[in-house]
């Protein structure tokens, strides 16, 4: 990449100002995420991220190409798992960052009409095209981080989701109470066969109730599912009683076929508790 050290020191020099310029401009009348607070420490530290961008960025003027990219690397990873970034939509960073690459595609003219004469219009043509260049490459490999976090942060949520929405309840001994509530779809099912099993076994529970009162609808999948969890306890050794079984619940059942012969039913959770 073509070097300059003079234009370097000027970017340099320009850098607080370039900060300043920058959050001036946003309107804060329509700004979202990281960039609408009002929090005078946030916005420090939103000024402080920006002015790093700076100073990571102007050594593309100094720097072979490899090692910029990849000391650029620590910055892009900083950001892009600040959580101020991460509940920012994507396309409003984005807008950011072409808002500074205007910013530096100015001051590079700025710099040109200082030093008149001085440089080539083919070397003022290449700085242009290295800043292009740059904000090209650290945007998209920005996106690529973020929208890799984003999905950690979403699956480890529906893992947690997963988790509190089929937990496995002691009540004393070796009883134990799985209270499903809501929608129960294919992945769900299949997370609550796996994740009974290995609580049941965990807590040493050897009769489990397991209540649908607050299922409403279960698909011809799910139901399958819930009895292959079933069958699948009675191998471990442990019982199972349903209780709050709605009518449609049991009309979806019956038209597969399924079998409720060795499955003991109650009315609701109290009359089962009751039974034992």
């Amino acid at each position: 990449m073509h070097k300059n050290m003079e234009l370097h020191k000027y970017l340099l020099k320009q850098a607080k100002k370039l900060t300043e310029d920058w959050y001036s401009a946003i309107d804060k009348s329509t700004a979202v995420g990281v960039y609408a607070s009002t929090n005078e420490e946030e916005i420090k530290k939103l000024k402080a991220q920006n002015y790093s961008f700076h100073e990571n960025l102007i050594q593309v003027f100094i720097e072979d190409e490899d090692e910029f990219f990849k000391s650029f690397e620590d910055w892009v990873n900083e950001i892009a798992s600040d959580s101020g970034h991460q509940s920012t939509p994507t396309h409003i960073i984005l807008q950011e960052f072409l808002n500074v690459q205007s910013q530096y595609l100015s001051i590079i003219e700025s710099f040109e009409r200082e030093n008149e004469g001085i440089y080539e219009k083919d070397e003022i043509y290449s700085w242009n095209h290295i800043i292009l260049k740059a904000f090209s490459k650290i945007m998209t490999r920005f996106v690529e981080v973020h929208d890799q976090l984003s999905l950690r942060r979403l699956r480890s949520q529906q893992e947690l989701i997963n988790e509190l929405s089929a937990p496995v309840i002691k009540l004393h001994q070796d009883i134990g109470l799985l209270p499903l509530v809501g929608e129960i779809d294919t992945q769900r099912a299949k997370y609550l066969l796996e994740n009974t099993l290995m609580e049941c076994t965990k807590k040493a529970i050897n009769h489990l109730y397991v209540d649908l009162s607050g299922v409403n609808v279960i698909d011809t999948m799910v139901a399958m599912q819930i009895f292959q969890l079933i069958d699948a306890l009675k191998i471990v050794g442990v019982k199972t009683t349903l209780s709050g079984v709605r009518p449609e619940i049991a009309m979806t059942a019956i038209s597969l076929g399924l079998n409720f012969k060795d499955i003991h039913i109650t009315g609701n959770l109290a009359q089962a508790l009751q039974m034992k």
